[in-house]
Order: C-alpha cells, then structure tokens, then sequence
C-alpha cells in the first residue's frame, strides 16, 4: 500500500472519530425537552405525544350515520387490526364528515395514529377535561372504509409527529 493512501485512510479514520464525538456529545447535552416543559404554564394539560401502536389504542366506536349497525362493522375492522375497543354504540349526534375523533391530553398520540387510517380526513376535537385515554371514533355518512396498512404508513409520514394540541404542553418523553 502506498504512503498516500495510508494517509487518506488515517485522515478519513480521524475524521469519522471526530464526527462521532460530536453526536454524542450533542445528544448528551440536548435539552429541547427540558426547556418546552419547564416554559409551560402549571395549570395546562399535558399532553402524551406518544405515537402508539394499535394495541395500546383505547377506541369507542360509534355510529354518527343513519345506517343502523355501522359501528359494528369498523369495531371489528379495528380489532381485527389489534384496536382495543371499549364500547360500540349509536349517537344521537349525526355528522356529515369521514369520521369525528374525540380525545383528551392522555389520547393525543393515540388519536394521531387514528387520523392516518382516516387519511387525515378526520375531524379532531380535543377536550382538555378530559382524563381518560380513549379516543371516540364517530363515524360520518362520508365514510367508506378504514386505510389500508400502506395507506396508513403514506398517511404517517404526511402527518409527521403527533404535537400538543393548542392550550397543553407536551408530556416530558421519558428515556
């Protein structure tokens, strides 16, 4: 091996070290987190911007259509795709929309995930009172279907990270 290409091997060696020091050292000293928490007032919600995998998702599927039983048919699609669903019921409320997504703080990741199997057609109504962590799935007279799992993933990636809704702070992520 020659001399020249010992040395590009060493300075290329070097620079990959140095590289490498200062990632972790930037992970090491990132406090991006610390500061969002530590700026947010007391008295708002925090909000859990996990984004969740569908067997961690609580769900109430109801039926905001006039076809009687509507609710049972999506109920199963979701748990059939590993969906926890807690209730199944008909509501009084009829909508217009694809679908209606209720959720407190403690749902916010959960009702992002739930967003991409309506392609992002759902409507979100955030309620800070709210302390559980289910998310109510209204069905609209403008659904058709739940997404397929390619569409879902396309979905995810245009919606990026779930983010605290307006009026709450983000949950500190815990490592």
């Amino acid at each position: 091996m020659s001399f020249a290409r010992v040395r590009a091997l060493v300075v290329v060696g070097l620079l990959a070290v140095v590289a490498l020091v200062f990632v972790v050292v930037a992970l090491v000293r990132d406090t991006q987190g610390e500061a969002v928490a530590e700026s947010c007032p007391a008295e708002w919600p925090r909000a859990d911007v996990t984004l969740r995998e569908p067997k961690d998702v609580k769900i109430n599927v109801l039926n905001g259509t006039e076809q009687s039983g509507r609710a049972r048919g999506v109920a199963d699609d979701f748990s059939n795709r590993k969906f926890q669903v807690q209730k199944v019921a008909e509501t009084k409320k009829k909508t217009d929309d694809v679908a209606v997504l209720r959720y407190g703080p403690k749902g916010v990741g959960s009702a992002h995930l739930l967003r991409a199997y309506f392609l992002n057609n759902a409507v979100v109504e955030y309620d800070a009172e709210r302390d559980d962590d289910v998310v109510d799935v209204v069905l609209g007279e403008s659904f058709q279907q739940l997404a397929t799992t390619t569409e879902v993933n396309q979905s995810l990636g245009d919606l990026g990270s779930p983010v605290a809704p307006p009026g709450s702070c983000p949950m500190p992520v815990e490592n």
